[in-house]
């Protein structure tokens, strides 16, 4: 059995959009990628980086998320002004965001069904809805 590289999956990810794999690209998208789908803010994976001994700044972190999702790797969810998460689960879907913990939670697409929608301004045209809704313990 031939073991796989640690960063090969990574590596093939950043090549195939054409960003340069650099240490840090490739630790931060290590640490993003290899864990199933997840939502994190810059905040949270700067300091998973720093307890994985990842040599990164906050703003090193900022600039990946942001190329990243330019790129297609992420998609970027605005909670509130402010406030950003970034999602490795790119299909479409919808979300719960719990403000006691600031978890976000996916939503199918199929589970909610948006009509209705008033006609956008001349010369635009809708590209997508992205529906969260915020939710609070009893």
């Amino acid at each position: 059995m031939i073991k796989e590289r640690p960063f090969a999956k990574v590596l093939e990810q950043l090549s195939a959009v054409g960003l340069r794999p650099t240490r840090q690209r490739l630790a931060l998208a290590k640490l993003l990628f290899d864990n199933g789908h997840h939502h994190v803010t810059a905040e949270q994976l700067y300091s998973t980086a720093c307890a994985n001994n990842v040599k990164v700044s906050l703003a090193t972190v900022y600039n990946t998320l942001h190329q990243f999702k330019e790129v297609g790797l992420l998609r970027e969810v605005v909670v509130e002004a402010g406030r950003s998460y970034f999602d490795t689960n790119l299909s479409d879907h919808h979300h719960f965001f719990r403000e006691s913990t600031g978890e976000l939670i996916d939503i199918p697409k199929d589970d909610i069904a948006v009509s209705n929608l008033p006609q956008p301004p001349q010369g635009t045209k809708v590209d997508s809805v992205n529906v969260i809704i915020r939710i609070r313990d009893q």
